[in-house]
């Protein structure tokens, strides 16, 4: 349970055990953007154990510029090109724009050599 919670970016606030049952109560923030398909994930990680309930929590600005890109020769050398890749701000605001129907930057044909479907004659 703890790994899909991590995996989907959430915090642990607390984890009690009720006295006299096998009740465990864990009390966690989870993202709503990976909230979705939560239940379905937790309750096969668990086998049916784990009951979760969702509730609105609060608004939080993740600090993280959705538009950066490496640009300094020292940024290049520790992110590499495609330090957008881990940019999880970015993820969720393109997952936004699609389901909205959106423009979203991204390409459509990657690696176009290796794509190819005609066979070769020898």
């Amino acid at each position: 349970m703890y790994a899909v919670i991590a995996r989907r970016h959430g915090r642990i606030l607390s984890s009690d055990l009720t006295q006299g049952s096998d009740n465990f109560a864990v009390t966690a923030v989870l993202p709503v953007i990976e909230s979705f398909n939560f239940v379905q994930e937790i309750r096969k990680q668990t086998s049916g154990l784990a009951c979760p309930q969702l509730i609105f929590s609060h608004w939080e600005v993740i600090d993280i510029d959705p538009f950066w890109i490496p640009s300094t020769e020292e940024e290049y050398l520790h992110f590499g090109e495609k330090a957008d890749s881990a940019n999880r701000a970015k993820k969720y605001m393109d997952s936004v724009r699609k389901r909205k129907g959106l423009a979203v930057e991204e390409k459509i044909v990657e690696h176009a050599e290796k794509q190819r479907t005609l066979s070769k004659n020898k």
